[in-house]
């Protein structure tokens, strides 16, 4: 049995099922508004929601694709007991991740979450290039017009001013300085590109994709402010085997076996930038034809 960790309207999700009915595998998918009630039978642990129900012992490989795995607590009027006994539902709880984390899977809930920062510390002790950065709480040491900001974390969102406004936090060009501090933020050094890679990686197979960003003024600087009117183009493209292998290395570095890696193609050079575990890849799946839904079922 499959296990499959989602959204509730998460389109790539449901792709992957189709070739799983294809197949004729069994799976459950669990939405991100189930909550599951811990239940033992014939000695087992046995997880049942509104939608559905399960032996852990009965899934076989698990896909962590967003969301997360919820349990109803028990609780009682006395305190002291309501404390102790949401001491010991967290451990077994947390037994019940790390078991099906244990099994044939493809991401987990627990590393979902990657650190930028260390991940370009990774990236730079595996021998990948990676632009310039610094942290900083002002624009002292900026260089004006050849610096970028970018999020820490991963793609957070903010809710739109309106209608017209998305809420995506995007890279920016710093072009003037600021007169006051603030939070300590991500400065990373603008590289003037060729052109965008997009790669998605799946248990050391990699598929890339070339994006040519750089010739419209409303994507060059970050290509996720999508022109639908004129698309960028987007074609097959294979990282050099070199690069392949440090991207390789890197994922084992920080135990995940699935995700999307962007680079920077410049010059003679490939600037590794980020990974994220959940990312998109559906699109440049369909365009380039590299069928990476069916990759996903055929792994599962």
């Amino acid at each position: 049995m499959i296990l499959i960790i989602s959204g509730n309207k998460e389109i790539t999700t449901t792709e992957v099922i189709k070739w799983l009915l294809r197949m004729g595998k069994n799976f459950i998918r669990v939405y991100e508004d189930e909550i599951f009630e811990i239940k033992t039978k014939e000695k087992k642990i046995y997880l049942e929601s509104y939608r559905n129900s399960f032996f852990i012992d009965d899934i076989t490989s698990v896909w962590y694709r967003r969301g997360k795995l919820k349990f109803k607590r028990l609780r009682y009027a006395n305190e002291s007991i309501n404390h102790s006994m949401n001491e010991y539902q967290h451990w077994l709880e947390d037994y019940i991740k790390k078991t099906l984390e244990s099994k044939k899977h493809i991401n987990k809930e627990s590393n979902s979450d990657v650190n930028k920062l260390l991940v370009l510390e990774q990236a730079r002790k595996v021998g990948l290039d990676i632009p310039e950065y610094f942290l900083a709480s002002n624009t002292d040491q900026v260089v004006l017009g050849k610096t970028i900001i970018k999020t820490i974390g991963g793609n957070p969102r903010v809710e739109a001013i309106s209608k017209d406004s998305s809420g995506m936090m995007y890279t920016t060009v710093i072009n003037e300085f600021e007169k006051e501090d603030f939070y300590i933020t991500f400065f990373q050094e603008k590289i003037e590109k060729d052109f965008e890679i997009r790669s998605f990686y799946l248990n050391g197979k990699i598929w890339s994709t070339a994006i040519f960003s750089q010739n419209d003024e409303q994507t060059k600087i970050d290509f996720r402010k999508y022109n639908n009117k004129k698309p960028n183009r987007n074609v097959p493209y294979t990282l050099p085997k070199n690069i392949e292998r440090k991207v390789h290395r890197l994922m084992l570095s920080l135990d995940l076996n699935c995700g999307s890696l962007d680079f920077i193609k410049s010059g003679n050079k490939y600037y590794f930038l980020e990974v994220n575990t959940v990312g998109q890849f559906l699109g440049l799946s369909v365009i380039c034809n590299y069928s990476l839904e069916k990759e996903i079922a055929d792994y599962l």
